[in-house]
């Protein structure tokens, strides 16, 4: 990927994150996820894609220190920290002046995102030739890789899928699309603001699945007026997110079953060997 990459990593107005006050951070990105900063790992997965610059949108003004992570470094002048809005929209919207496209927008907590998803999101998208996308994760790829990876599925009539929190931006025009997410939150996660954005009949056909995937997402963009397309991704872990602490011990587990397999190279572009904790994580594997 040549573009740009958006790291969502605000806070909800008027709100404490529970994960956040739990662990003692004044941030949820800076929970720690297998010892290290859980934005680290989204930070440190964009700085191997080739992204031309990263973008963390964020209401901690020194975050960039507070991380503590040889991922910032790494990223050096490619990265920029920009200030969040009060809506998910306005916080996309401030960085398209200053973005090369495509942008990939993510965000904190998608701890599991790969440089390869990253990759494959990119050739999917172009693909269809899509002004926007939505990255989606099968049912029986997110099941494969862990029984309690995700609780939560969209059934369509060809497709049973999972959101990954990872949408693709083509050009600067697509980013009509974000007002599905102006209010904050997933889009997927919320009815109310999908049938705003996307129309009751829309709405309807997306919640019951009543009909192929690519025909729902035809008809959401029409509504949209911008080509909105399902982008599948193959690795069944982009879809588990660190939400709450069931979700954050999934995503150890799968860390250190996939360092144990094949050392996850650190932010100097040398194998990581495996610590205690994780030996400790993969041995609870089930």
């Amino acid at each position: 990927m040549t573009g740009s990459i958006l790291i969502l990593a605000g806070r909800r107005p008027g709100t404490v994150d529970a994960l956040a006050a739990a662990h003692g951070v004044s941030d949820k990105c800076l929970v720690p996820v297998a010892g290290r900063p859980m934005i680290a790992h989204v930070l440190a997965s964009a700085a191997a894609s080739g992204a031309g610059r990263i973008f963390v949108s964020t209401h901690h003004e020194a975050l960039a220190g507070d991380i503590d992570d040889p991922a910032v470094a790494a990223l050096g002048d490619r990265l920029t920290i920009v200030p969040a809005a009060d809506n998910l929209a306005d916080s996309v919207l401030a960085v398209a002046d200053i973005a090369i496209f495509p942008l990939l927008i993510t965000t904190a907590d998608n701890c599991l995102l790969t440089p390869e998803t990253i990759a494959e999101i990119d050739r999917e998208a172009t693909r269809l030739g899509a002004e926007a996308g939505v990255a989606l994760a099968r049912r029986e790829d997110v099941l494969a890789v862990h029984p309690e990876g995700q609780r939560r599925f969209y059934e369509f009539s060809d497709v049973a899928v999972s959101n990954c929190n990872a949408y693709w931006i083509g050009h600067r025009g697509a980013l009509r699309a974000a007002e599905a997410f102006r209010g904050g939150g997933q889009f997927v996660k919320k009815p109310i603001r999908v049938m705003q954005a996307f129309g009751l009949v829309n709405l309807l056909r997306f919640r019951f699945g009543l009909g192929p995937i690519h025909h729902i997402f035809r008809r959401v963009s029409r509504q949209l007026k911008v080509d909105v397309a399902p982008l599948l991704v193959s690795d069944g872990r982009t879809a588990i997110d660190v939400d709450n602490d069931r979700s954050l011990r999934v995503t150890e587990v799968l860390m250190a079953r996939r360092d144990a397999v094949s050392p996850r190279p650190n932010c100097r572009g040398t194998p990581a060997a495996p610590g205690a904790a994780d030996a400790r994580q993969l041995a609870a594997v089930p």
